[in-house]
């Protein structure tokens, strides 16, 4: 394979691929983050009935549907590697999720609909979970051992900045004011449902260049064989003994990754509540502040990149989570909104080249054919700590008796995740090929 950056082909595929990244953001940013979760909370299931209140079953369903993708992720990537059906698998995991989202359109404002919104959400993420493996596998498909680090900084990127431009099209064209500048009625929640349609209409759009631009992983490529379900765990678990026995540093890597992952999903969930409930930040200001910690963050990641390639991933993720852990003992000891933009936007710099290189290390480590099913590992391992930064934010917190003491239960993750990445043998190799 050639130079990823250097030919006008190969460019063609990384925009392709780094174009479902900015369409997967449909359903991340704004289906599963700030605009269908928030109405089936407080909007369809604010006046449900019984002790058990809409947030509570929001929080049981997602931590079900996590429960799901961490059993499955394995053998996904797994079956998506053997006999070449990567792409085939993200086509169909994509539709999936695509069709899942147009059909909220049939969740309206009503108590009685919140179950409906409930499985379409969670069935949703489950599903577009799943299709980030074989979407993470292919970033070897569209670099080079020499530009990986830059590839998946640019879909990093992408993934933020199309987050922001449509977050910004629904806000202002179905959300803001009554029905926003197309005047859509806000009757039975339509106006929101609208929103579920764009996104798929979006996602949709936007996935279709790297279903067909960029070539399928070729059959025989992979040591993967194509076998039924059951044998698909047997291998899983016969290939995790292999790896504990010859190849323990993919493992530790996995094992390190998910916890300090965790702790950079914790930044950005946390990060609003404490801007308001801590720094004076108002709800208008909090929205402003998420816009520009996304465009810090994807300049953040493309910045790293070339860094990525140069020194290694292990060398941008140290420097990153160092950082971090900086803005955010500075921001333990300081008040006021200006702290909270000089250092919180200092936290939102190095989350994204800390997710970007986190992608590409594991490619680096990963022996070719088998992205797949290590992906679908990284998945599994994600899932599997994603409790420590909502557990010790909490923790921390009633400890404290402040939210401003959350902080430091998202950086004693961050510093845990620092430190079993040392752990890491340093001597990463990259097992690519250049042909």
């Amino acid at each position: 394979m050639t130079d990823a950056v250097a030919t006008a082909t190969t460019r063609r595929q990384v925009l392709a691929w780094s174009l479902w990244d900015w369409g997967s953001a449909a359903f991340n940013a704004v289906i599963i983050t700030f605009v269908f979760s928030v109405y089936l909370v407080e909007g369809v299931g604010e006046d449900l009935e019984g002790p058990i209140s809409a947030s509570t079953w929001f929080a049981w369903s997602v931590a079900a549907g996590s429960i799901v993708i961490a059993v499955l992720a394995p053998v996904t990537g797994r079956r998506s590697d053997a006999g070449g059906g990567r792409r085939r698998s993200l086509g169909l995991l994509t539709a999936g999720v695509v069709a899942l989202t147009a059909l909220m359109f049939f969740v309206r404002d009503d108590p009685s609909y919140l179950w409906l919104g409930l499985l379409l959400l969670v069935l949703g993420e489950i599903l577009f979970e799943l299709s980030q493996v074989p979407y993470f596998a292919m970033l070897r498909q569209v670099s080079t051992p020499g530009n990986v680090g830059r590839v998946s900084a640019i879909g990093w990127a992408f993934g933020y900045l199309g987050g922001i431009v449509l977050l910004l099209i629904c806000f202002f064209g179905l959300i803001s004011g009554d029905g926003g500048l197309l005047g859509v009625s806000t009757d039975d929640g339509l106006n929101i449902r609208l929103v579920a349609l764009l996104a798929a209409g979006w996602f949709a759009v936007f996935a279709l260049p790297v279903l067909f631009l960029v070539p399928e992983l070729p059959a025989g490529a992979s040591p993967a064989e194509k076998v039924g379900i059951v044998q698909s765990y047997r291998d899983v678990a016969r290939d995790l003994k292999r790896m504990w026995r010859e190849d323990r540093v993919v493992l530790q890597y996995l094992i390190a990754s998910a916890v300090f992952r965790d702790g950079l999903a914790g930044v950005f969930a946390f990060g609003a509540i404490l801007a308001v409930t801590v720094y004076g930040f108002t709800d208008d200001t909090v929205i402003i502040f998420g816009i520009v910690a996304n465009v810090v963050s994807a300049a953040g990641a493309l910045a790293a990149g070339r860094l990525d390639d140069l020194r290694g991933p292990r060398v941008v993720i140290v420097v990153s989570l160092t950082s971090m852990l900086v803005a955010g003992l500075v921001l333990l000891f300081v008040s006021g909104t200006t702290m909270f933009w000089i250092f919180g936007l200092m936290l939102c710099l190095f989350v994204g080249p800390a997710q970007s290189a986190a992608r590409s290390y594991l490619i680096r480590l990963t022996p070719p054919g088998l992205e797949g099913q290590n992906f679908g590992f990284y998945a599994m391992t994600g899932r599997a700590a994603s409790f420590l930064s909502p557990a010790l934010f909490g923790l921390c917190v009633f400890l404290g008796g402040d939210d401003r003491w959350g902080i430091l239960g998202i950086m004693i993750v961050l510093g845990a995740g620092l430190l079993a990445l040392l752990a890491v043998p340093s001597d990463v190799r990259d097992r690519a090929t250049s042909g």
